[in-house]
Protein backbone atom coordinates (compact mmCIF):
# COMPACT_ATOMS: atom_id res chain seq x y z
CA UNK A 1 0.00 0.00 0.00
CA UNK A 2 1.29 3.39 -0.93
CA UNK A 3 1.89 5.88 1.97
CA UNK A 4 -0.66 8.67 2.28
CA UNK A 5 0.62 11.85 2.06
CA UNK A 6 -1.07 15.07 4.05
CA UNK A 7 -0.25 18.80 3.32
CA UNK A 8 -0.25 20.81 6.28
CA UNK A 9 0.88 24.26 7.38
CA UNK A 10 2.12 22.76 11.05
CA UNK A 11 2.20 19.68 12.08
CA UNK A 12 2.13 18.68 15.95
CA UNK A 13 3.29 15.77 17.13
CA UNK A 14 1.74 14.47 20.42
CA UNK A 15 -1.99 15.87 21.98
CA UNK A 16 -0.73 16.71 25.45
CA UNK A 17 -1.22 20.30 26.94
CA UNK A 18 1.06 21.68 25.00
CA UNK A 19 0.63 20.48 21.80
CA UNK A 20 -3.36 20.90 22.01
CA UNK A 21 -3.19 24.29 23.24
CA UNK A 22 -0.57 25.38 20.11
CA UNK A 23 -3.04 23.28 17.86
CA UNK A 24 -5.95 25.55 18.87
CA UNK A 25 -4.11 28.78 19.00
CA UNK A 26 -2.65 28.44 15.63
CA UNK A 27 -5.65 27.30 14.40
CA UNK A 28 -7.15 30.44 15.28
CA UNK A 29 -4.10 32.43 13.63
CA UNK A 30 -5.27 30.76 10.32
CA UNK A 31 -2.42 28.34 10.02
CA UNK A 32 -3.63 24.73 9.41
CA UNK A 33 -2.51 21.84 11.25
CA UNK A 34 -2.29 18.78 11.86
CA UNK A 35 -2.18 17.23 15.32
CA UNK A 36 -0.84 13.11 15.66
CA UNK A 37 -1.55 11.31 18.62
CA UNK A 38 -0.28 7.95 19.24
CA UNK A 39 -3.32 7.02 21.11
CA UNK A 40 -6.67 6.66 19.99
CA UNK A 41 -8.33 8.55 22.61
CA UNK A 42 -7.19 11.02 26.02
CA UNK A 43 -7.76 8.32 28.32
CA UNK A 44 -4.80 7.50 29.64
CA UNK A 45 -2.70 7.09 32.60
CA UNK A 46 -2.09 8.98 35.67
CA UNK A 47 -1.29 13.23 34.60
CA UNK A 48 -1.14 16.03 36.45
CA UNK A 49 -4.84 17.19 36.58
CA UNK A 50 -4.09 20.63 37.75
CA UNK A 51 -4.93 23.75 35.67
CA UNK A 52 -3.38 27.15 36.35
CA UNK A 53 -4.16 30.66 36.52
CA UNK A 54 -1.89 31.54 33.91
CA UNK A 55 -3.81 29.29 31.35
CA UNK A 56 -7.03 30.48 32.30
CA UNK A 57 -6.22 33.28 31.35
CA UNK A 58 -4.52 32.74 28.23
CA UNK A 59 -8.45 30.93 27.65
CA UNK A 60 -9.86 34.54 28.73
CA UNK A 61 -7.87 35.81 26.29
CA UNK A 62 -9.85 33.60 23.58
CA UNK A 63 -13.05 33.64 24.84
CA UNK A 64 -12.70 30.31 26.33
CA UNK A 65 -12.39 30.86 30.19
CA UNK A 66 -15.78 30.57 30.60
CA UNK A 67 -16.62 27.18 28.36
CA UNK A 68 -14.06 25.01 30.35
CA UNK A 69 -15.44 26.21 33.66
CA UNK A 70 -19.01 24.84 32.72
CA UNK A 71 -17.48 21.44 32.51
CA UNK A 72 -17.39 19.51 36.39
CA UNK A 73 -14.25 20.74 37.83
CA UNK A 74 -12.89 21.66 41.46
CA UNK A 75 -10.63 24.46 43.05
CA UNK A 76 -7.82 24.55 45.12
CA UNK A 77 -7.13 28.22 46.57
CA UNK A 78 -3.66 27.32 48.23
CA UNK A 79 -1.12 23.92 48.65
CA UNK A 80 -0.19 22.94 52.18
CA UNK A 81 2.37 20.34 53.26
CA UNK A 82 1.65 18.24 56.27
CA UNK A 83 4.26 16.68 58.31
CA UNK A 84 4.20 14.83 62.10
CA UNK A 85 4.18 18.21 63.90
CA UNK A 86 3.06 20.74 61.66
CA UNK A 87 1.08 22.28 58.21
CA UNK A 88 2.74 24.87 56.09
CA UNK A 89 0.30 26.69 53.64
CA UNK A 90 3.08 27.04 51.19
CA UNK A 91 1.19 28.64 48.43
CA UNK A 92 -1.75 30.51 48.60
CA UNK A 93 -3.47 31.44 45.32
CA UNK A 94 -6.56 33.44 46.50
CA UNK A 95 -4.68 36.34 47.01
CA UNK A 96 -3.11 36.80 43.46
CA UNK A 97 -3.89 39.56 41.82
CA UNK A 98 -5.93 37.42 38.74
CA UNK A 99 -9.75 36.74 37.86
CA UNK A 100 -8.71 32.84 38.78
CA UNK A 101 -7.26 32.92 41.93
CA UNK A 102 -7.08 29.11 42.58
CA UNK A 103 -5.99 26.09 40.67
CA UNK A 104 -8.53 24.46 38.54
CA UNK A 105 -8.46 20.78 39.20
CA UNK A 106 -10.02 18.89 36.22
CA UNK A 107 -9.32 15.60 34.96
CA UNK A 108 -7.00 15.96 32.38
CA UNK A 109 -8.62 13.92 29.38
CA UNK A 110 -11.61 16.16 29.77
CA UNK A 111 -9.08 19.08 29.48
CA UNK A 112 -7.70 17.65 26.23
CA UNK A 113 -10.85 16.96 24.65
CA UNK A 114 -12.29 20.54 25.69
CA UNK A 115 -8.82 21.90 23.22
CA UNK A 116 -9.45 19.66 20.41
CA UNK A 117 -13.07 20.62 20.14
CA UNK A 118 -12.10 24.18 19.84
CA UNK A 119 -10.01 23.08 17.47
CA UNK A 120 -12.16 21.40 15.05
CA UNK A 121 -14.49 24.47 15.01
CA UNK A 122 -11.82 25.50 12.43
CA UNK A 123 -11.97 23.37 9.05
CA UNK A 124 -7.84 23.68 8.88
CA UNK A 125 -7.53 22.04 11.82
CA UNK A 126 -6.89 18.13 10.97
CA UNK A 127 -6.77 15.31 14.08
CA UNK A 128 -5.31 12.08 13.25
CA UNK A 129 -5.31 9.76 16.57
CA UNK A 130 -4.03 6.64 16.87
CA UNK A 131 -0.95 7.78 14.35
CA UNK A 132 2.33 6.94 15.37
CA UNK A 133 5.15 8.75 14.48
CA UNK A 134 8.28 6.46 13.18
CA UNK A 135 10.27 8.07 11.52
CA UNK A 136 11.57 12.20 10.46
CA UNK A 137 11.03 13.27 6.94
CA UNK A 138 13.82 15.62 5.73
CA UNK A 139 15.13 17.82 2.44
CA UNK A 140 18.08 19.79 1.88
CA UNK A 141 19.25 19.68 5.28
CA UNK A 142 15.61 20.74 7.29
CA UNK A 143 13.20 18.48 8.55
CA UNK A 144 9.66 18.88 6.69
CA UNK A 145 7.56 16.54 8.40
CA UNK A 146 7.12 13.02 9.80
CA UNK A 147 6.25 9.56 8.47
CA UNK A 148 3.78 7.41 10.74
CA UNK A 149 1.74 4.32 10.91
CA UNK A 150 -1.78 3.70 11.83
CA UNK A 151 -4.69 0.97 11.79
CA UNK A 152 -4.90 2.40 8.30
CA UNK A 153 -1.72 1.33 7.00
CA UNK A 154 1.61 4.36 6.80
CA UNK A 155 1.04 7.99 5.92
CA UNK A 156 3.07 11.15 5.71
CA UNK A 157 2.25 14.54 7.00
CA UNK A 158 4.57 17.25 5.33
CA UNK A 159 4.65 20.92 6.85
CA UNK A 160 6.98 23.82 6.82
CA UNK A 161 7.37 23.18 10.36
CA UNK A 162 7.10 20.02 12.74
CA UNK A 163 6.43 20.54 16.58
CA UNK A 164 7.17 17.52 18.98
CA UNK A 165 5.38 17.32 21.74
CA UNK A 166 5.33 14.02 22.38
CA UNK A 167 6.00 14.23 26.09
CA UNK A 168 9.01 12.93 28.08
CA UNK A 169 9.39 9.67 26.14
CA UNK A 170 9.57 11.97 22.67
CA UNK A 171 9.95 9.93 20.26
CA UNK A 172 10.33 12.22 17.67
CA UNK A 173 13.38 13.65 19.96
CA UNK A 174 14.90 10.44 19.76
CA UNK A 175 14.75 10.55 16.09
CA UNK A 176 15.91 13.45 15.95
CA UNK A 177 18.95 12.77 18.06
CA UNK A 178 18.56 15.91 20.22
CA UNK A 179 20.43 15.61 23.88
CA UNK A 180 19.16 16.03 27.40
CA UNK A 181 21.39 16.78 30.39
CA UNK A 182 20.01 15.70 33.92
CA UNK A 183 18.06 18.30 36.32
CA UNK A 184 17.13 16.23 39.27
CA UNK A 185 17.53 13.13 40.85
CA UNK A 186 14.29 10.65 39.58
CA UNK A 187 11.26 10.07 41.86
CA UNK A 188 8.26 7.30 41.51
CA UNK A 189 4.92 7.71 41.89
CA UNK A 190 2.17 5.45 42.28
CA UNK A 191 -1.19 6.88 41.55
CA UNK A 192 -4.45 5.90 42.40
CA UNK A 193 -8.25 7.38 42.92
CA UNK A 194 -10.28 7.05 46.15
CA UNK A 195 -14.04 8.20 46.73
CA UNK A 196 -14.09 11.74 48.27
CA UNK A 197 -16.91 12.38 51.09
CA UNK A 198 -18.36 15.39 52.15
CA UNK A 199 -16.55 14.71 55.73
CA UNK A 200 -12.91 14.45 54.44
CA UNK A 201 -10.42 17.03 55.58
CA UNK A 202 -11.28 20.51 53.92
CA UNK A 203 -8.41 21.78 50.90
CA UNK A 204 -8.23 20.58 47.57
CA UNK A 205 -4.21 20.47 47.22
CA UNK A 206 -1.47 19.02 49.64
CA UNK A 207 1.52 16.82 50.14
CA UNK A 208 1.71 14.70 53.47
CA UNK A 209 5.23 13.79 55.07
CA UNK A 210 5.79 10.91 57.41
CA UNK A 211 8.22 8.43 58.09
CA UNK A 212 6.52 5.93 55.65
CA UNK A 213 6.36 7.98 52.40
CA UNK A 214 4.99 11.35 50.75
CA UNK A 215 2.00 11.22 50.01
CA UNK A 216 0.61 13.46 47.18
CA UNK A 217 -3.32 14.67 47.39
CA UNK A 218 -5.31 16.07 44.79
CA UNK A 219 -8.93 16.97 44.91
CA UNK A 220 -11.38 16.05 41.77
CA UNK A 221 -15.11 17.06 41.87
CA UNK A 222 -16.27 13.48 43.07
CA UNK A 223 -12.74 11.70 43.52
CA UNK A 224 -9.39 12.07 45.35
CA UNK A 225 -5.86 11.39 43.37
CA UNK A 226 -4.05 10.01 45.34
CA UNK A 227 0.19 9.50 44.78
CA UNK A 228 2.37 7.71 46.84
CA UNK A 229 6.02 8.97 46.33
CA UNK A 230 9.14 6.39 46.89
CA UNK A 231 12.45 6.31 46.15
CA UNK A 232 13.69 5.51 42.72
CA UNK A 233 13.48 1.56 42.44
CA UNK A 234 11.58 0.70 45.41
CA UNK A 235 7.66 -0.12 43.70
CA UNK A 236 8.63 -3.54 42.92
CA UNK A 237 9.38 -4.25 46.10
CA UNK A 238 6.15 -2.84 47.48
CA UNK A 239 4.36 -4.50 44.66
CA UNK A 240 6.27 -8.23 46.14
CA UNK A 241 4.44 -7.26 49.24
CA UNK A 242 0.83 -7.29 47.90
CA UNK A 243 -1.60 -4.95 47.26
CA UNK A 244 -3.05 -5.42 51.58
CA UNK A 245 0.62 -4.26 52.64
CA UNK A 246 0.26 -1.37 50.08
CA UNK A 247 -3.09 -0.77 51.69
CA UNK A 248 -1.96 -0.36 54.90
CA UNK A 249 1.28 1.78 54.33
CA UNK A 250 -1.16 4.24 52.36
CA UNK A 251 -3.69 4.27 55.80
CA UNK A 252 -0.77 4.43 58.14
CA UNK A 253 -0.17 7.68 56.38
CA UNK A 254 -3.74 8.82 55.57
CA UNK A 255 -5.99 7.58 58.55
CA UNK A 256 -9.18 9.49 57.55
CA UNK A 257 -8.87 7.54 53.95
CA UNK A 258 -9.16 3.61 56.00
CA UNK A 259 -12.79 3.23 55.36
CA UNK A 260 -12.75 3.32 51.53
CA UNK A 261 -8.57 1.76 50.53
CA UNK A 262 -10.23 -1.10 50.06
CA UNK A 263 -11.63 -0.03 46.75
CA UNK A 264 -8.25 -0.02 45.46
CA UNK A 265 -8.66 -4.02 44.39
CA UNK A 266 -5.41 -4.61 42.98
CA UNK A 267 -2.19 -2.93 41.83
CA UNK A 268 -3.56 -2.78 38.26
CA UNK A 269 -5.51 0.35 39.77
CA UNK A 270 -2.78 1.64 40.75
CA UNK A 271 -0.50 3.35 37.75
CA UNK A 272 3.35 3.84 38.35
CA UNK A 273 4.66 7.22 37.17
CA UNK A 274 8.41 7.63 37.19
CA UNK A 275 10.06 10.93 36.60
CA UNK A 276 13.59 12.41 36.31
CA UNK A 277 14.11 16.08 35.58
CA UNK A 278 15.95 16.61 32.20
CA UNK A 279 16.12 19.98 29.72
CA UNK A 280 17.37 19.63 26.14
CA UNK A 281 20.21 21.58 25.38
CA UNK A 282 18.83 22.50 21.75
CA UNK A 283 15.49 22.62 21.26
CA UNK A 284 15.33 22.95 17.37
CA UNK A 285 16.57 21.65 14.32
CA UNK A 286 15.76 23.32 10.79
CA UNK A 287 12.16 22.51 10.47
CA UNK A 288 11.68 21.00 13.60
CA UNK A 289 11.21 22.22 16.94
CA UNK A 290 10.48 20.98 20.52
CA UNK A 291 8.51 21.98 23.28
CA UNK A 292 6.68 20.81 26.52
CA UNK A 293 8.33 18.02 28.48
CA UNK A 294 9.56 16.52 25.32
CA UNK A 295 11.92 19.96 25.92
CA UNK A 296 11.99 19.58 29.51
CA UNK A 297 10.68 17.33 31.76
CA UNK A 298 9.59 18.37 35.11
CA UNK A 299 9.15 16.68 38.08
CA UNK A 300 6.20 16.37 40.07
CA UNK A 301 6.82 18.95 42.78
CA UNK A 302 4.56 22.17 42.56
CA UNK A 303 2.76 20.44 39.85
CA UNK A 304 4.12 23.01 37.52
CA UNK A 305 4.10 20.62 34.20
CA UNK A 306 1.27 21.42 32.74
CA UNK A 307 2.03 25.47 33.29
CA UNK A 308 4.98 25.14 31.46
CA UNK A 309 3.60 23.45 28.54
CA UNK A 310 1.37 25.77 28.15
CA UNK A 311 3.83 28.40 28.50
CA UNK A 312 5.51 26.87 25.48
CA UNK A 313 2.86 26.41 23.23
CA UNK A 314 1.84 30.67 24.05
CA UNK A 315 5.43 31.57 23.20
CA UNK A 316 5.70 29.02 20.26
CA UNK A 317 2.38 31.03 19.15
CA UNK A 318 3.40 34.24 19.82
CA UNK A 319 6.88 33.84 17.52
CA UNK A 320 5.72 31.65 14.55
CA UNK A 321 2.04 32.38 14.05
CA UNK A 322 2.80 34.73 11.56
CA UNK A 323 5.64 33.11 9.89
CA UNK A 324 3.61 29.85 10.00
CA UNK A 325 0.96 31.92 8.05
CA UNK A 326 3.39 32.80 5.38
CA UNK A 327 4.46 29.01 4.90
CA UNK A 328 8.38 29.98 5.88
CA UNK A 329 10.04 29.51 9.63
CA UNK A 330 13.42 30.52 9.97
CA UNK A 331 16.02 28.86 12.64
CA UNK A 332 16.45 32.35 14.08
CA UNK A 333 12.87 32.55 15.07
CA UNK A 334 12.99 28.44 16.48
CA UNK A 335 15.76 29.82 18.65
CA UNK A 336 13.99 32.83 19.63
CA UNK A 337 11.33 30.64 21.45
CA UNK A 338 14.00 28.50 23.25
CA UNK A 339 15.66 32.28 24.56
CA UNK A 340 11.85 32.78 25.44
CA UNK A 341 11.47 30.08 27.51
CA UNK A 342 14.61 28.46 28.74
CA UNK A 343 15.75 30.62 30.82
CA UNK A 344 12.26 29.89 33.03
CA UNK A 345 12.46 26.88 32.63
CA UNK A 346 15.78 26.76 34.04
CA UNK A 347 14.87 28.56 37.54
CA UNK A 348 11.99 26.28 38.09
CA UNK A 349 14.03 23.17 37.37
CA UNK A 350 16.32 24.32 39.87
CA UNK A 351 13.52 24.87 42.08
CA UNK A 352 12.21 21.79 41.93
CA UNK A 353 15.43 19.47 42.72
CA UNK A 354 16.18 21.95 45.98
CA UNK A 355 12.39 21.06 46.98
CA UNK A 356 12.74 17.32 46.34
CA UNK A 357 16.04 17.51 47.58
CA UNK A 358 14.92 18.21 50.94
CA UNK A 359 11.71 16.26 50.82
CA UNK A 360 13.68 12.95 50.17
CA UNK A 361 16.26 13.29 52.08
CA UNK A 362 13.06 14.02 55.21
CA UNK A 363 12.29 10.86 53.92
CA UNK A 364 14.82 8.99 54.48
CA UNK A 365 16.04 10.32 57.38
CA UNK A 366 12.83 10.20 59.18
CA UNK A 367 13.05 13.98 59.78
CA UNK A 368 9.90 15.72 59.85
CA UNK A 369 9.81 17.63 56.17
CA UNK A 370 9.83 21.89 56.44
CA UNK A 371 9.37 24.01 52.88
CA UNK A 372 13.02 24.52 52.28
CA UNK A 373 14.76 27.58 54.44
CA UNK A 374 14.71 30.54 51.18
CA UNK A 375 10.68 29.49 51.39
CA UNK A 376 10.13 29.97 54.91
CA UNK A 377 12.08 33.29 54.63
CA UNK A 378 9.82 34.28 51.89
CA UNK A 379 6.30 33.19 54.08
CA UNK A 380 7.72 35.25 56.75
CA UNK A 381 8.04 38.17 55.05
CA UNK A 382 4.79 39.94 54.31
CA UNK A 383 5.33 41.60 51.11
CA UNK A 384 6.74 38.75 49.63
CA UNK A 385 4.35 35.67 50.89
CA UNK A 386 2.55 35.15 47.90
CA UNK A 387 5.93 34.80 45.83
CA UNK A 388 5.35 31.13 45.65
CA UNK A 389 1.71 30.68 44.91
CA UNK A 390 2.53 33.64 42.33
CA UNK A 391 5.70 31.35 40.95
CA UNK A 392 3.70 27.95 40.76
CA UNK A 393 0.44 30.04 39.72
CA UNK A 394 2.37 31.97 36.33
CA UNK A 395 5.46 30.62 36.42
CA UNK A 396 8.99 32.57 36.56
CA UNK A 397 7.29 35.25 34.00
CA UNK A 398 3.82 35.74 32.99
CA UNK A 399 2.84 34.62 29.42
CA UNK A 400 0.29 36.32 27.35
CA UNK A 401 -1.40 35.74 23.68
CA UNK A 402 0.47 38.81 21.93
CA UNK A 403 -2.25 38.59 18.70
CA UNK A 404 -4.86 37.12 21.17
CA UNK A 405 -7.82 37.63 17.58
CA UNK A 406 -8.71 35.49 15.68
CA UNK A 407 -7.54 35.58 11.59
CA UNK A 408 -8.69 33.88 8.54
CA UNK A 409 -6.97 31.22 6.65
CA UNK A 410 -4.03 33.28 5.16
CA UNK A 411 -2.39 30.24 2.72
CA UNK A 412 -4.77 27.43 1.98
CA UNK A 413 -3.35 23.93 2.24
CA UNK A 414 -4.86 21.41 0.25
CA UNK A 415 -6.51 18.42 2.32
CA UNK A 416 -6.31 16.57 -0.80
CA UNK A 417 -4.36 13.28 0.02
CA UNK A 418 -1.95 11.41 -2.89
CA UNK A 419 0.06 8.90 -2.92
CA UNK A 420 3.40 7.90 -2.68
Amino acid sequence: MADEILRTGCCIVGAGPAGAMLSLLLARAGVPVTLLEARRDFEREFRGDTIHPSTLEVLQQIGLAEPLHALPHAKASSFRLESADRVDVTAVYSRLPTPFPYMMMMPQARFLEFLTDQARKYPHFRLLLGANVDRLLEERGSICGVGFRSEDGRGEVRAPLTVAADGRFSRVRKLAGLESVSTSGPLECMWFLLPRRDEDPIFEAGLKVAPGGIVAMLARPSHWQIGWVVPQGRTQALRAQGIAAFRDAIVAILPWIADRIASVHDFSEVTLLSVAGSRLQRWYKPGLLVIGDAAHVMTPVGGVGINCAIADAVETHNVLAEPLREGCVLESQLADVQKRREGPTRIMQQFQARVQAGLVNALESGRPARPPLFVRVVLSIPWLRDLPGRITAFGVRRVRLEHPEERPLARPVSDASTAA
